[in-house]
């Protein structure tokens, strides 16, 4: 009897420390990528990194699009605060209210962030905020060397154009940097959508 109920404990054991793996084995960060590290989709052949900042999720979505298609690295910008729902709401009294209307605001990005140097392509993606990209998109440029790169925009908005967000961040890069035509997206962009903008760019065809 007492051999009968010590091997029950033991099974009881086992099966308790397997659910605990199956709990913890599938720790996701939110936005499916951790804030520091690349989601690496290169092979010898492609250096295209996809940045993309989004805090709902909507502009990740065509990111990850993009990525697909080029066979390219992913970052997530992930700021060391992170927004609220009420910090990105449309109020004067709001978080993302008060950055885009400092000039100098410049929100920390948790992590180390991508090693530059293995990328000739970088395509940065965010949502438009009061008709311009978010502070945290400065701070990735700024803190990053993109001399001699090849650098394309892209956002989503479903009014505001990108041609003012993407001029002011031509600004913040080195005057060696080869800009693409950048694109506005709406929310519900589709992958043929997406395809199309990076055709027109021509780095679908580039090996």
């Amino acid at each position: 009897m007492k051999k009968i109920l010590s091997i029950f404990i033991v099974l009881i054991i086992l099966l308790a420390s397997a659910g605990c793996v199956g709990m913890n084995g599938g720790q996701n960060t939110g936005n499916g990528v951790d804030s520091n590290t690349v989601q690496s989709n290169n092979d010898d052949k492609h250096h295209v990194l996809v940045a993309v900042f989004s805090a709902t999720g909507n502009t990740k979505r065509i990111a990850d699009s993009a990525a697909k298609i080029l066979n390219a690295d992913l970052y997530v910008i992930v700021p060391e605060v992170p927004y609220t729902e009420e910090d990105i709401s449309y109020s004067s009294e709001s978080r993302a209210y008060r950055e885009q209307h400092d000039s100098a605001a410049r929100p920390a990005i948790n992590g180390s962030g991508p090693n530059m140097d293995k990328y000739d392509t970088v395509l940065i993606g965010y949502p438009i905020w009061y008709g311009d990209a978010p502070r945290i998109i400065c701070t990735f440029l700024e803190n990053r060397d993109f001399d001699g790169k090849t650098v394309a925009a892209f956002c989503t908005s479903d009014s505001s154009g990108i041609e003012a967000s993407a001029e002011n961040l031509h600004k913040l890069l080195p005057e060696s940097v080869t800009m693409l035509d950048s694109r506005r997206f709406p929310v519900g962009a589709s992958e043929d959508d997406i395809r199309g903008w990076l055709d027109e760019t021509g780095l679908t065809g580039r090996k």
